[in-house]
């Protein structure tokens, strides 16, 4: 498998499985990454995770996931969707293909919600379909790299 996608988690995504089930579902965030491993395995590729509650973190993995070998990145930015404007700039200084991905249709919850830093930097954006929507966005972003 030479072709390795990056996969990040933002903060709170580490309490998937317990926090608000009826709007993130009863998956965990380690199910998420297993499912997303197997899935990534059946394309030909394979997928690295990582979770951070803290901002600069997950900006230390985005500038160094081209150098250590990654073709793409799926992020999901939690809470920091909506405030980021540092991972918004991290995400555009690489030249990596980058596909957002949210558990919960972003677009039709609190108004706070519906506003993304980082959409306009990114290749796409699945949001809504719980944790299909990390398949969906890995399938998108394989489709991408083709």
């Amino acid at each position: 498998m030479s072709i390795r996608i990056l996969v990040l988690h933002g903060p709170n995504l580490n309490l998937l499985g317990q926090r608000e089930p009826e709007v993130y579902g009863q998956q965990t965030l380690a199910d998420i990454n297993e499912s997303l491993s197997l899935l990534a395995a059946e394309l030909g590729v394979a997928t690295d995770a990582f979770q951070s509650n803290h901002e600069g973190d997950l900006i230390d993995r985005i500038h160094s996931a081209e150098s250590a070998g990654f073709a793409g990145i799926i992020i999901n930015p939690g809470g920091l969707t909506h405030t980021s404007v540092a991972l918004r700039d991290a995400i555009s200084s690489i030249e990596l293909p980058v596909i957002e991905s949210h558990l919960s249709n972003i677009h039709a919850r609190e108004a706070f919600r519906q506003h993304s830093y980082v959409a306009g930097v990114v290749i796409g954006q699945v949001s809504g379909f719980g944790a299909m929507s990390y398949h969906l966005a890995l399938r998108g972003l394989i489709s991408h790299l083709s």
